[in-house]
C-alpha cells in the first residue's frame, strides 16, 4: 500500500517536479519510492507566506503504482447503433463510453468541425454575422471547445472524474490536469484535443456527422422511431441520447411541440466583469507585482444580496471576453483563457439567480418561460447598438448610477459601448448585483474600481429548462428510448460534469433497452 503524504512548498520549489518528488519520498520515508501526485493547490491566504499544498502517494520500490486508465477501445463498426445528438462534452464522452461497452455511436452535430468552425468565430469577433449553426456554442466539441477547458468540478460523487481527465491527457492535454486543484487546458489547445477524440471514435468504427441539425422526431407507441434532419431527411433510430447543450432553443421548442415533458428551470443572469490582471494579482497575492513562479490569480465570490444569490462564474485569469450569441439579434458574453493565461485582463461572470417570479411575464410560453425570459434580455442588449457591440459601464460608475464618459480597454473584440447597465438587466437583478458589489467592496476594496468594466449580458450560465428522466419521469409521458443528457437537459454544469453525465446516460441507454 502506498504511503500518503501532505506538505507545503514555496512557489519556487513547487514548480520543480524533482523537488516535489524528493520531498514526498522524504516525508514517506521511502527514498527509492515511486511518487504519484494526487493534488496540488495554491494557498495565498497568508500575506507573507504563499505556498503550494501538495498531496502525494509514495510507493515502495517493489510496488507497482496505480495508473489511472482512460477508455478501452473496441471495434464497433458492426455493433448495435446508438444515436447521439450533439458533440459537446456529454456527447463525446457518451460516445467513448458506448465504444468501451461494445456499441457503435452515431453522432449528429449541427455545427462544423473545429477547423471550419474557426472561420465563423473569426467573423463573429469582427462584429460580423452570427451563424446559428456554427458559433461559440455549436460545432465540434460544443461550447466547451472555446470556453478554455476549465475542468474543476464538485461532481466527484457522480462518476469517475479521474477517468475523464485521463481521457483528455490521452488525447494531448498536459499531465498536470490530473492533480491540479483547478485543472485547465486552454482554448488554444482544446481544438486539437477534441479533434483527436473524434478521430479515435471514428477509428473504432463510430461515426460523427457534422452539419446534421436535428429538427424533428417521429414517434410511435411511446418511442422515437426516426429523427428528422436538415428539414426533412429521415433517419431510423433505436435509441437516442440527447446531448444538445444549454443553448439549443430550437431543440427545446421541438421537444415541447412533440409532447416531451419539460420544465422551466432557474438559472442566473448578469454581466461579465473585467479587471486588469495585475490588479487582481495585487489583491490576491498581497503584493505590488506577481512573482515569476506564481500563476495569474483568480477569485471566487459569493454573496446574498436583495434576497438573491449573487456569485462570480467561470472566472478567466489572463483571459478574453467572447461573443457567445447563437442567433442574430442577441448579445451573449462568455469568457476563456489560453493555456498560459497570459493576456493582460482577468474576467469573470458576475450573476444573480433568477427564478419563477422573474419568469411570470412569460407564463404564456409554459415550460419555455425561463428560456424566453433569457432570450428577451439578450435581444434587449443587442438593440442598444443594433450590432454585437456590447453594452458596458465602469464598475464604480454602475454602483454610483453614473454614465461612463469613457470606457477602459476591453478584450471583447466586437467592441463595447457606454450604456446604463440598469437598462440592460431586469431591475431586480441589477439591484442585487449592485448590492453584492458594495458588500464585496468592504472585503476587497481594490476590486471596486473604475479600472474594471462590466459588459452585458452573461446569460448562458446553465440551461433554462430541465427534461426529467428516469424515476422522476414516471408521472409524466416519456419517450422510452430518448435519453436527455448533460447541460441542455439540466443535469450538468461544466465540461467534467457534462462528460460524467454523458457516460452515465450511455450506460443507462444500453441497460434499459
Amino acid at each position: 500500500m502506498p504511503v500518503s503524504v501532505q506538505f507545503s512548498l514555496n512557489p519556487e520549489a513547487a514548480i520543480l517536479e524533482s523537488v516535489l518528488e524528493e520531498e514526498a519520498r522524504k516525508r514517506a520515508g521511502l527514498p527509492l519510492g515511486s511518487v504519484m501526485l494526487r493534488k496540488k493547490s495554491l494557498d495565498a491566504r497568508q500575506k507573507k507566506r504563499i505556498s503550494y499544498l501538495i498531496q502525494a502517494d509514495v510507493y515502495s520500490a517493489d510496488e507497482t503504482p496505480f495508473i489511472q486508465e482512460g477508455f478501452r477501445s473496441n471495434n464497433v463498426l458492426n455493433a448495435p447503433e446508438v444515436h447521439i445528438v450533439g458533440f459537446g462534452p456529454a456527447g463525446m464522452f457518451a460516445a467513448l463510453q458506448l465504444i468501451e461497452n461494445g456499441y457503435k455511436p452515431v453522432v449528429l452535430e449541427r455545427g462544423k468541425a473545429v477547423r471550419e468552425r474557426r472561420r465563423d468565430l473569426a467573423d463573429i469577433c469582427r462584429n460580423g454575422p452570427v451563424n446559428p449553426e456554427s458559433n461559440y456554442c455549436f460545432g465540434e466539441g460544443g461550447a466547451g471547445t472555446y470556453s478554455d477547458g476549465k475542468l474543476y468540478t464538485r461532481s466527484s460523487k457522480r462518476g469517475n472524474v479521474a477517468k475523464v481527465l485521463q481521457a483528455f491527457i490521452d488525447h494531448g492535454a498536459s499531465q498536470n490536469i490530473a492533480y491540479d486543484a483547478h485543472p485547465h487546458i486552454g482554448t488554444n489547445k482544446l481544438p486539437d484535443i477534441v479533434s483527436s477524440i473524434r478521430t479515435h471514435i471514428e477509428s473504432c468504427g463510430g461515426e460523427v456527422h457534422f452539419n446534421s441539425r436535428v429538427d424533428g422526431l417521429e414517434t410511435d407507441s411511446g418511442s422515437v422511431r426516426a429523427i428528422m434532419m436538415n428539414g426533412g431527411v429521415r433517419l431510423p433510430v433505436n435509441r437516442v441520447l440527447l446531448c444538445t447543450g444549454h443553448s439549443a432553443r430550437d431543440i427545446f421548442r421541438m421537444l415541447h411541440n412533440s409532447g416531451v415533458y419539460i420544465e422551466a428551470k432557474p438559472f442566473a443572469l448578469g454581466v461579465r466583469i473585467e479587471h486588469p490582471q495585475a490588479l487582481i494579482d495585487r489583491i490576491q497575492y498581497h503584493c505590488d507585482a506577481r512573482g515569476p513562479n506564481l500563476p495569474p490569480s483568480s477569485y471566487s465570490l459569493v454573496e446574498q444580496a436583495a434576497g438573491r444569490g449573487v456569485f462570480s462564474f467561470c472566472m478567466c485569469p489572463g483571459g478574453i471576453i467572447a461573443p457567445a450569441a447563437t442567433a442574430p439579434g442577441e448579445i451573449v458574453v462568455n469568457g476563456w483563457s489560453p493555456s498560459k493565461r497570459n493576456n493582460p485582463f482577468a474576467n469573470s461572470g458576475f450573476v444573480a439567480s433568477v427564478d419563477e417570479p422573474d419568469f411570470r411575464p412569460f407564463e404564456a410560453h409554459g415550460p419555455l418561460r425561463a428560456m424566453e425570459f433569457q432570450a428577451c434580455w439578450e435581444q434587449k442588449a443587442y438593440s442598444a447598438s443594433g450590432s454585437l457591440s456590447a453594452p458596458a459601464q465602469r464598475l464604480e460608475d454602475f454602483i454610483q448610477g453614473k454614465h461612463s464618459a469613457t470606457l477602459p480597454d476591453c478584450s471583447y473584440l466586437p467592441g463595447i459601448i457606454s450604456s446604463d447597465l440598469r437598462e440592460a438587466l431586469p431591475a431586480q437583478v441589477s439591484h442585487a448585483i449592485r448590492e453584492a458589489l458594495i458588500l464585496i467592496g468592504t472585503k476587497m476594496p481594490a476590486y471596486r474600481s473604475n479600472e474594471a468594466v462590466m459588459v452585458g449580458v452573461e446569460s448562458r450560465t446553465s440551461s433554462p429548462v430541465r427534461i426529467p428522466r428516469d424515476k422522476e419521469s414516471l408521472q409524466h409521458p416519456r419517450l422510452q428510448n430518448l435519453f436527455p443528457c448533460g447541460e441542455g437537459a439540466g443535469y450538468a454544469g461544466g465540461i467534467v460534469s457534462a462528460a460524467l453525465d454523458g457516460m452515465r446516460v450511455a450506460q443507462m441507454s444500453i441497460i434499459n433497452l
